[in-house]
C-alpha cells in the first residue's frame, strides 16, 4: 500500500485479506445488514457497527447503569459503561494477538450490554418475573431488540441495522428464534471473534469485580487472599518489593489476573484451533464444541474467583439492600404503569407496533438509568417530590 493517499473501505478489506488467519471473518464477507446500504467509501462494515453502537442513545446510558455498584455509591465503581469499554479493550487486545477481526469483536463488545436494565442482573431477573406470563425477559435478547426495533437514528428503518455478525455476538448462546445462528442450518457456533468478545466480558466482570469489592470494602481481605489467582500473584510482588503500598500492589494483582486468563486463553485456544484441523469461519461455527476457551486449570481457578464473588460481594447485605429496594423500585413502577397508561410518557403511549402494552412498558423500564428509574419512582410514590 501507498503512504500518502487516503485509504479506501477496499485497501482495508484487502489487507484483511491478507492478514488475517483463514478461520476470522472479514469485512467483505460480511452477510450483510437486513436493509441494504450503500457501503462507505473508507470504513468497513464492522467499523460502521462499532460507531453506531458507541453514538446510539443506549450506549449513553449505560453510563448510569449498575455493575456492582449503583451509581451514587461512588464515583470510582465500574459501571455498564466502563466494563463495555474494558470488554472491548479485551477482546482487540486477544483478536490482534490472534489475527483475528478487531473491528467485528470490538463492535460486539460495545454491543453487548445495550439490552441491559437498570441495577444490573437483578434488574433483569425483576423483569423477567414481572413479564412471566408476556414472553419474559433476558437481557441478550433485549440487545437485540434494541439494535432492531428500539433505537430510532435512521428515517429508512427502526434499529441500528447492523450486520448480521454483530448481532449475532449480540445474542450470544440463546437457543430461541431472535437469534441470527438458528438461521444458518448446522451451525452450533458463533464466529471466533463472537466467542473471544464472550470470554473477554468473563475476564473483565470478573477481575473488575474483584478490584470493586476490595476498594469499597465489601470483601474480606484475609479470604481474597486464599484465592490461588491472587495469592501467587502477591507472593511473587512481595518478593520483588519490600512495603508496596496497598492499593498499587492491588491494581498490579488485577492486571495480572487479567493478564493470566488473557494469556491462557489465548494458548488453549491456539490448541484448540490445531487439533480441531481449523482453517475456515464455518470450520468455527461447526465444530464439535467451543473452539474458544480456557484450560482445565485456569478454569478451575477462574471458577475459585466467580464463586468468591457470589458468595462474598454479589450476596454481601449492602448488595442485598439495594436489590432489595431495585425490587421495589421497578415492580411498582411497572404495575403502576400497567394500571394507568396515562403516566407513561406519550411517546411510549403512541408507539406504532404490534407489541402489547407490557412489552412496550418493559422497553421503557429497561431502557431507564439507574438514577432514572429512582427519580421516576419518587415522582409517582413520594408526595413531596415534584414533577
Amino acid at each position: 500500500m501507498e503512504y500518502g493517499k487516503l485509504i479506501k473501505r477496499q485497501d482495508i478489506e484487502g489487507l484483511e485479506n491478507k492478514s488475517l488467519a483463514p478461520y476470522a471473518v472479514k469485512s467483505g464477507d460480511s452477510r450483510g445488514r437486513k436493509h441494504k446500504e450503500k457501503e462507505h467509501p473508507y470504513r468497513t462494515r464492522f467499523q460502521r457497527d462499532r460507531d453506531r453502537v458507541i453514538h446510539s442513545s443506549a450506549f449513553r446510558r449505560l453510563e448510569y447503569k449498575t455493575q456492582v455498584f449503583v451509581y451514587h455509591e461512588g464515583d470510582y465503581y465500574r459501571t455498564r459503561l466502563t466494563h463495555s469499554m474494558e470488554v472491548a479493550q479485551i477482546a482487540r487486545s486477544i483478536c490482534k494477538s490472534m489475527q483475528l477481526n478487531e473491528d467485528l469483536a470490538e463492535s460486539i463488545a460495545l454491543s453487548h450490554d445495550l439490552g441491559h436494565p437498570p441495577f444490573g442482573h437483578t434488574g433483569q431477573n425483576i423483569l423477567n418475573r414481572l413479564m412471566k406470563d408476556h414472553g419474559g425477559f433476558e437481557h441478550n435478547k433485549q440487545g437485540l431488540r434494541v439494535v432492531k426495533l428500539l433505537e430510532k437514528r435512521y428515517p429508512e428503518f427502526s434499529g441500528l441495522n447492523l450486520t448480521w455478525e454483530v448481532q449475532e455476538g449480540i445474542s450470544k448462546h440463546s437457543v430461541d428464534s431472535d437469534n441470527p445462528i438458528m438461521e444458518m442450518e448446522g451451525h452450533r457456533y458463533p464466529s471466533l471473534e463472537a466467542q473471544v468478545a464472550d470470554c473477554a466480558d468473563g475476564i473483565a466482570y470478573n477481575a473488575h469485580d474483584l478490584d470493586d469489592g476490595i476498594t469499597s470494602g465489601l470483601l474480606n481481605l484475609e479470604l481474597v487472599r486464599k484465592l490461588a489467582l491472587w495469592r501467587e500473584h502477591e507472593k511473587k510482588l512481595d518478593q520483588k518489593y519490600s512495603n508496596l503500598d496497598f492499593k498499587l500492589k492491588k491494581y498490579q494483582i488485577v492486571r495480572l489476573i487479567i493478564n493470566d486468563l488473557i494469556t491462557d486463553f489465548r494458548q488453549t485456544t491456539l490448541k484448540n484451533l490445531q487439533s480441531n484441523k481449523i482453517q475456515s469461519v464455518n470450520d468455527i461455527r461447526n465444530a464439535k464444541k467451543r473452539v474458544a476457551g480456557f484450560s482445565s486449570e485456569m478454569v478451575e481457578k477462574n471458577g475459585e474467583l466467580k464463586k468468591f464473588l457470589h458468595k462474598n460481594l454479589y450476596n454481601h447485605r449492602k448488595v442485598k439492600r439495594m436489590e432489595f429496594k431495585s425490587e421495589i423500585y421497578l415492580t411498582k413502577l411497572f404495575n403502576a404503569y400497567v394500571g394507568d397508561v396515562g403516566l407513561l410518557p406519550e411517546s411510549v403511549q403512541k408507539e406504532e407496533n404490534a407489541d402489547s402494552l407490557q412489552r412496550r412498558i418493559c422497553d421503557y423500564i429497561s431502557g431507564m438509568t439507574d438514577r432514572y428509574a429512582i427519580s421516576e419512582y419518587k415522582k409517582l410514590f413520594s408526595p413531596d417530590e415534584k414533577d
